[in-house]
Order: structure tokens, then sequence, then C-alpha cells
């Protein structure tokens, strides 16, 4: 498929080359000893062969050659000396030769070198939305979908350019009609949410989410959770009521990398919700994948369940519980600041450290944690002499349940 019949296929299909190219794109051009020569060499080779033709995809090829090269050497720390090659001058070229594409229209150049200006990567990291918006139009206008995406997000938030709700709306429309997952997304909760102008638009905003989860990606995974909220409750007379179907969206969204999504799930196989059976490997299995994305809410669900373990799926497991804990109060969340102020009083999962654990409680307090600010006095009563108990805090031992969730929830 050629880079024009890219333009004219769907989103799913508008992929460009990948930064890491390596040397397959060579062979043609110089046989298949292609995949011996270094780095040095094949951009030796490359420059060669480019004085050879007119072809803008080739050129084109080569720039995100040169790109992926230079980040490659950066990310390994390597100096230009040792790589001999400059990954700044490297990117320098790229920039030069993707600018010429772009000044003929090659609407790919286009979306590459606004990304590359948008993130910093062609301006010393430092972004210039200025540069990179009208490289987004421009893109868009030959049927770039993805561009067309970039655009309307810079018309939503005024990135280079005057905000235009209305303008916004146009690009994320063209790009939905190409299937672009998350055009099709936004555009689907503006309807439902009646945002960037948009009003009485419900019916809209259904159509446009499930397009959005029939092209929905690693990258844009929002449609399917998007949905899934409006079935849990029902939305209008087109949108029933189906918890079990929300469970269903919840899951796809989960599986491609959404965090709230999976931790919404970690919440139904852990409390039997959505019409889904108590199963704590699961409901482990889609906490992980939330934690893992930094979702701090998932974390302390992870938390609580090394606290009590799930025999034989998970033991018991303080010093890890400990550990996610210490990673949600790491990103600010009050009730995880609580925990560990707590586990390092107690010395649970780590060792007992009662100066840490008070500056955690001061932490966890100062956003306003109930339980941090009832500890504290407690604390502060104990250092003057007193019980250290307070008379609404003198209640019945909890079950090793309740103190689970009493901790850490």
């Amino acid at each position: 498929m050629s880079y024009v019949d890219l333009l004219n296929a769907p989103y799913s299909q508008q992929i460009a080359p990948a930064s890491g190219l390596g040397n397959s794109g060579l062979r043609n051009v110089v046989g298949s000893n292609a995949s011996l020569l270094d780095s040095k060499k094949t951009l030796d080779l490359y420059r060669a062969n480019l004085k050879k033709t007119t072809e803008s995809s080739v050129a084109y090829e080569f720039a995100i050659y040169m790109v992926g090269i230079a980040k490659d050497i950066m990310a390994s720390g390597e100096s230009a000396e040792t790589a001999g090659i400059n990954p700044a001058e490297l990117l320098k070229e790229a920039q030069a030769a993707l600018q010429r594409l772009a000044d003929k229209s090659f609407p790919f150049a286009q979306y590459y070198l606004g990304d590359g200006f948008f993130s910093g990567l062609f301006n010393k990291g430092k972004e210039d939305y200025g540069r990179a918006f009208p490289l987004f139009v421009a893109a868009s206008k030959h049927g770039h979908a993805e561009a067309g995406y970039r655009a309307a997000l810079c018309y939503e938030y005024g990135w280079g350019c005057r905000r235009d709700f209305q303008k916004s709306v146009q690009f994320y429309r063209a790009s939905a009609a190409k299937a672009h997952p998350g055009s099709a997304s936004r555009l689907g909760v503006a309807c439902i949410r009646k945002e960037l102008g948009l009003t009485d638009n419900y019916r809209e905003g259904l159509k446009w989410l499930k397009r959005g989860v029939d092209s929905a990606d690693s990258q844009y995974n929002a449609a399917p959770y998007e949905l899934g909220l409006l079935h849990e409750t029902g939305y209008g007379a087109d949108c029933f009521k189906d918890e079990a179907y929300a469970a269903q969206l919840f899951t796809r969204s989960a599986e491609l990398g959404h965090p709230e999504a999976a931790r919404r799930m970690g919440e139904a196989y852990e409390h039997g919700l959505l019409h889904c059976p108590k199963d704590p490997a699961l409901s482990i299995h889609f906490y992980n994948i939330a934690a893992q994305a930094d979702h701090e809410e998932a974390m302390m669900n992870l938390c609580a369940w090394y606290m009590v373990g799930a025999e034989p799926v998970l033991e018991k497991d303080e010093a890890e519980a400990y550990e996610w804990a210490k990673r949600a109060a790491d990103l600010g969340l009050a009730k995880a600041e609580y925990a560990c102020g707590y586990f390092t009083e107690m010395g649970i999962g780590c060792r007992r450290d009662p100066l840490e654990a008070n500056v955690w409680y001061v932490k966890a307090a100062d956003q306003g944690d109930e339980r941090a600010k009832q500890r504290l006095a407690i604390i502060r009563d104990a250092a003057a002499g007193g019980s250290g108990i307070p008379d609404k805090q003198a209640k019945a031992p909890k079950s090793p349940k309740d103190k689970k969730d009493c901790i850490v929830m």
C-alpha cells in the first residue's frame, strides 16, 4: 500500500513506519547483506541512495530512521565519540529532511515534524506549539487522521492557536470519520456531556462512542470505558442499562491499558459487582494492570490484597503491601500516606520508625485525612503523659478483614 493509499484508508491503516526502521528498508537497494551493516554504514548507504531517487517515501523513511538512531544513542547515554554518530546533528539532519518534504505537502512528514516540535524533539527539549499547530492542520487537510486529532486538540486547548471549539469539533469529526479512536471518543464524550459547545446531541455521542469502541487501541482506549459507564446506569432511550455489557466494555478498555477501567474490573471481581463472580485471581490481575499504570487507588487495592492474602492465588505479604502503599503515597494519595504512617509506626512490612510515621501522618493530615489527624492527636496526647487512647477510639477489636479495610481503604 502506498502512502497516498494510506491517506484514503481508515486510521488503523495509517500507521507510519516505526522509528526503529532498522536495515530492512535498505534490502531493496543494497541487497540481503543490509542486516550486517552498522548504523553509521547504514546511514551512509541511505544518503548515497537518496541521491538516486526523488521518491518522497524513501526520504521520509530515512528521516524517521535517523530520528530512531538519535533517540537510541541518547537513551543509551553513549557519547557521540563512542557511538561515532552525533545524535544532535542527526536530529538536525532529520528535521531538515522532514521540512523539505513538508514544504512539498507530504502529509506524513508534516505530521511527524509537527509532533517533533510539539514534544520538543526538534527544539532542544522545549515544546513549540506555535510551529506544530500549522503542520498538524496542513497534514489533516491531506487526510491524515492523527494530525486531524492533534489539530482538534490544539483548537480545544489553545495550543499554538486561539481556542476555537467550533473548529475543534470540525477537526474531531473529520478525524473520527476516518475511524480515529481518539477523535471518536472525545467527540462522543463531548456530545454526551454537552462540551465544546455541543448541546442535545446524545444520540450522536452514542454513535461516535460505538465507533470508538470498534477502533479502540492501546493508545486510544477510552471509548469502551466511556460507553460502559453509560450502560452501567442506562442513558436515555437509546442506551439501556446492562451491567454485564458494561463489564465487557470495561474489560475491553482494561485489556488495552485503561487504568480506571482496569481498577473497576478489579473491584467488580473482588466484590462480585457488575454481574461478575467473586474471583480473587482476576481481581488482582486487573488491579495490577491499573497499578502498573500508576493508578494510586489500584495500588491501595493491591496493598489490601497483600495484607490478607488470597491463597492459593496470592500469599499474604506485608512487605509487599507496604511497598504498594508507599508507591501510592509517593504519588500524593492521602490515604496511602496514612497507611504508610500506620505501617511505619507499627512496623508492619517495614522497619518500625515512629519519627518517619509522624512525617507520613502530617502529610496525610495536611490533605484532610481524618484518621491521620486522629492519630497525630493520640501521639500528642501520649507525649503529654496521657493514655494516648481517646474515649471514642476505645472500641472492640476488629476482625482481620475489618483491619485491612480500616488501614488501607
